[in-house]
């Protein structure tokens, strides 16, 4: 039954890689139109209807407030704008750098949990996590490569991008565990549509939806995000985040593979090695998680 529920959770770890893959590309080709801030406006409005969804499946969904209501909910929201925040420099590093490179720069994720958890939960980490922030970081100036000819003011955009995830998923720490996961997600859902919002009325003026073929885009990219996260959840629910973690990997050669086949980006020279460090970083952070837990 365990490797069955891995399995599962393996399978559902995968789709949701694929859905942010087809999102980034849908962002990819929108940005030639319409700003990260519109995107990020319109991916995070349209996908408050996944998180409906989830509430209805989960047989959660209520039409009394009082349902939703939790005491850390200043937290909940605190997240959604972090979440809103971390999409806006996603998408704009869409725009302006290779998917394999966004997507190997935002494997810097782990490295910025273990970062958090030791400043906001003063975790004990020892060498070995040392030593993976270490690689990791070491990983990440070498695809950047501050200082050269080549390096791109972008590149830390993705990094940033990294670091907002990271913070989203370590305050989780911080809930009831009687909370469940479809209320968090509604609320960081609700949250982050409003903080597109702020964020693109504060910044931008608006560009009127061109087609009937944008407007449909707009709306697949949209789900392919929500649904991506639904994804996400119910494998990480399903089993243990060290057995399925590693897969998240996978999202570096599917990434490479779309940036190839749609875009023509072959970045082999900017992803090595660095990207081989960031990777080890990764599995030593992962590996010791797992020991721990044992």
């Amino acid at each position: 039954m365990a490797n069955e529920r891995t399995f599962k959770a393996i399978t559902w770890l995968l789709f949701s890689i694929i859905c942010f893959d087809l999102m980034a590309v849908h962002i990819r080709y929108l940005s030639i139109t319409y700003t990260p801030e519109e995107l990020s406006f319109y991916r995070n409005t349209l996908g408050l209807i996944p998180s409906i969804l989830l509430l209805y499946f989960t047989a959660e969904l209520s039409l009394k407030l009082q349902d939703y209501k939790i005491k850390q909910w200043k937290l909940a929201f605190f997240r959604g704008f972090i979440v809103a925040l971390a999409q806006l420099l996603f998408y704009t590093a869409i725009s302006k750098l290779e998917l394999a490179t966004v997507a190997t720069l935002g494997q810097t994720g782990p490295i910025f949990i273990v970062i958090l958890a030791i400043v906001l939960y003063k975790e004990y980490v020892g060498v070995w996590r040392w030593a993976a922030i270490f690689i990791g970081f070491l990983g990440t100036v070498l695809v950047i490569k501050p200082g050269s000819d080549i390096f791109n003011w972008n590149s830390i955009l993705p990094i940033g991008a990294s670091f907002c995830y990271a913070l989203s998923i370590v305050t989780l720490r911080s809930f009831k565990k009687e909370i469940s996961n479809s209320i968090l997600y509604l609320y960081s859902a609700t949250a982050a549509a409003l903080g597109a919002g702020l964020y693109a009325s504060l910044s931008i003026t608006f560009t009127p939806i061109q087609n009937y073929s944008d407007a449909i885009l707009l709306l697949s990219m949209s789900f392919c995000g929500g649904f991506g996260v639904v994804c996400l959840m119910i494998a990480y629910r399903a089993a243990e985040a060290s057995a399925i973690a590693p897969f998240n990997y996978f999202g570096l050669v599917s990434a490479f593979v779309l940036g190839w086949v749609v875009f023509g980006e072959f970045p082999l020279d900017t992803l090595f090695p660095g990207v081989l460090f960031i990777v080890t970083a990764g599995l030593v952070i992962i590996w010791r998680e797992k020991i721990n837990k044992n």
